[in-house]
Formats: structure tokens, C-alpha cells, sequence
């Protein structure tokens, strides 16, 4: 896309202007195909932009309503059930999980707390067995074969990303105790309220506002960056578990009716910049915005005590995990504020919660880009907006 096409829309007042410059900047570098940046400040929107093509193609432009799937940027939207669901007094982070799910005491799990699904602690990485997508569509399954399953190791030792079943652990015992899905409690108790338009399971008729996702080529033998998967396998088992017994997911697959209307809670949320914002400036203000007062502060504090840090297994990364989401840490920086934690996406999304500046920032994209984490496009963009404050 070249700089005379660029069009920002939206709004970002002088004081940002770092921020927008920096979010233009990718356009310009051909590193965006359509993107939008929102940031809140005590939950009043400061920043709120959007630029670029819903398409491939670049023949539908990127609106304001625009939505897209954020990938594992959603599992903080998961998190927040459950830690809504502690607020009220109806979840013992402490507890084991077989008290809200009685077939998850199995294999060795009889005492396995929830704490441990929620800090990637668990040893319940991935399922032991390959699956297809198809089989993701089909919830009770998929649980079923988790609460069969042995832990991958001894539960609380080490970590390694939940990446996949996060979703669903987390939200079966929300299926549980509430007896409700989780996309069904999310849109009741935090998107409803909220006025945030995120959704875990998207009806048929957001269909014309959903942005392609544009995925990469996966690297194929004689690539530079192509790795054997049976060198995978051998040196890093926990990796090669969590990503190769899990189908690819495609253009095609997250285009699909079916893949949209799904609930998979730890992978296909469905929002926007201005929408993963609003349910973010919640935790950062302390569980209250505007009217809206969704769980105590201290239910927040709670979730930002280490339980981990050092290379996480799945990841094979180092990282600071909290209770369902990363805590700011000297190698995965996201603000210079200690109470500061965060999440991100497959491809690019990420959300980043500061209780000391009171402050939510999240950036959502269409075209994805390789490798895990805070991405290069989106940490320019944070880095200018520490810097303007």
C-alpha cells in the first residue's frame, strides 16, 4: 500500500501523535493489509483508529465496525470468566478441578486446582491424540478426552501454553458451575454490559463485518526457516505435542460458517481493536467502568501474582505467567509499570492491561505475521504510546 492510500481513520488527539505515526508507519512498510489501535485511559477511549482493507484483494475497506478473529487474544476474555466467577464466590482458584468437573479426576488429576489451567501449569498442554478440525466443533469430545488424559508432567513444576485447551478447560468449569457455554457467559455478564462487541461464537448476521484473515506460507523442506517436525519431536516433545497434534488452521477454515459459530475459547473470538480495549479497560480500572463494576480489584491483584517464571515448555520462550494471562517481565516488556500484564494472538493481536496507569491498549490485524508473543508491529506502537503519556 503506498503512503498517498493510507487513510487513518478514526481519532487520535496531538498528544498521540507518536502512536498514529507508528501505526501508519506499518501501512507504509507494506506490513499491514488492515489493522485498528484503541487505547483507553480510566475507561474513556483516548485512541481510537483504524486503517486498510477488510480483503485480501484490497476491494473491501477496513470500517469501523470491522471484525476479525484474534486468535489467543481471546483467552484473556476467557480468563475474566473465570475470575468473575472467583469474585462472586463461586470458584476456588485453590480448589481442585474435579470439585466443578467430577470426570476430570482421572488419570492422577483427582487433585490437580484450577490455578494450575489458568497459569499453563496444568500438564493438560494438548490432547495426547491428533485431532481435525472437525472435531474441535465438538465440545463434550473434546473435554472428555482432556479429563481422560494424564498430565504431561508433574502439575505445578513448570509451565507450557495452554494453547489450545485453555479454552476448553476453562470453559467447561464455567459450563459447570454456571450451566451456561462460555461464549454464552461472556456475552451475558461482560460483553452485554460492556457494550463490547467481542464474541465467542459469532451469529450469522456479523458475517459481512468479518475482515479476511491473510495468513503466511508455512516454511516447506529446503526453506531457510523450515524445521523438521521428528527434530521437533525428539528435542522438544512439549512443543511438538501442544502444535502438531493440532490440525493447520487456514484461510479457508477461519472463513468457514462453522469455525465462526463455534466456541473455542481460547482461539476464536471474534472483535476488534475498540471492543478488546473495552473489556480490558475493566481489569485495568480495577473491575469497575463507567457504571459497570464487573469484580473487585482485589480479585485482579490476585490474578497478577507470579506463578511462573522462566522457558515455558510449549512456548520455548521465557515468560512471567499470572493467572490467565502473561505478567509484564524483563524479557516480554509491554510497559514500564509493574502491574502490567497482557496477552496476544497468533499473527499479530495483543492486549495490554496496566493497573498503575489505568490504561488498556490493544491492536488487532488481519494479515498475520510468523512467530509467537508481541509482535514487531504492535510493539512500536505500545513503545510510542508509554512514551507519550
Amino acid at each position: 500500500m503506498s503512503s498517498d492510500e493510507i487513510e487513518i481513520k478514526g481519532f487520535c488527539p496531538p498528544r498521540f501523535a507518536a502512536v498514529k505515526d507508528a501505526f501508519e508507519k506499518n501501512f507504509r512498510e507494506g506490513k499491514e493489509i488492515g489493522a485498528s489501535c484503541a487505547v483507553t485511559i480510566d475507561g474513556e477511549f483516548v485512541i481510537d483508529i483504524w486503517a486498510g482493507y477488510a480483503d485480501a484483494d484490497n476491494s473491501r475497506l477496513w470500517e469501523k465496525d470491522t471484525i476479525v478473529n484474534v486468535w489467543s487474544t481471546t483467552k484473556v476474555m476467557t480468563a475474566l470468566c473465570a475470575h468473575l466467577l472467583v469474585d462472586r464466590g463461586l470458584l476456588d482458584l485453590n480448589a481442585p478441578v474435579a470439585k466443578y468437573w467430577t470426570e476430570f479426576a482421572q488419570a492422577g488429576k483427582e487433585k490437580l486446582p484450577v490455578k494450575f489451567l489458568l497459569s499453563h501449569m496444568s500438564g493438560m498442554a494438548g490432547w495426547d491424540r491428533q485431532f481435525s478440525i472437525e472435531d474441535l466443533y465438538k465440545w463434550d469430545y473434546m473435554c472428555r478426552l482432556l479429563a481422560e488424559q494424564a498430565p504431561w508432567w508433574e502439575p505445578g513444576t513448570c509451565a507450557g501454553y495452554h494453547a489450545i485447551s485453555f479454552g476448553y478447560l476453562i470453559g467447561e468449569i464455567v459450563r459447570r458451575i454456571t450451566g451456561s457455554s462460555l461464549g454464552t457467559f461472556f456475552q451475558k455478564e461482560i460483553a452485554g454490559p460492556l457494550k463490547a462487541d467481542f464474541h465467542i461464537g459469532l451469529p450469522a448476521a456479523f458475517d459481512s463485518r468479518v475482515a479476511e484473515l491473510i495468513t503466511y506460507p508455512s516454511p516447506i523442506h529446503g526453506d531457510a526457516n523450515y524445521v523438521d517436525p521428528e527434530w521437533v519431536k525428539q528435542h522438544f516433545p512439549i512443543n511438538a505435542k501442544v502444535f502438531l497434534n493440532s490440525p493447520p488452521i487456514t484461510e479457508e477454515v477461519t472463513g468457514s460458517r462453522q469455525w465462526r459459530a463455534a466456541e473455542i475459547p481460547s482461539t476464536n473470538g471474534h472483535g476488534n481493536a475498540r471492543s478488546v480495549a473495552r473489556v480490558a479497560s475493566v481489569l485495568a480500572c480495577g473491575g469497575k467502568v463507567g457504571n459497570s463494576r464487573l469484580l473487585s480489584q482485589k480479585t485482579i491483584e490476585k490474578s497478577l501474582e507470579e506463578q511462573f517464571h522462566g522457558t515455558d515448555l510449549a512456548l520455548m520462550l521465557p515468560i512471567s505467567w499470572g493467572l490467565g494471562w502473561g505478567l509484564n517481565c524483563p524479557e516480554r516488556w509491554v510497559s514500564p509499570n509493574p502491574r502490567s500484564f497482557y496477552w496476544s494472538g497468533a499473527g499479530g493481536s495483543v492486549v495490554v492491561m496496566d493497573l498503575d496507569a489505568r490504561l488498556s491498549y490493544a491492536y488487532v490485524m488481519n494479515k498475520m505475521e510468523p512467530g509467537v508473543s508481541i509482535k514487531s508491529r504492535s510493539k512500536k506502537i505500545n513503545e510510542a504510546l508509554y512514551a507519550s503519556l
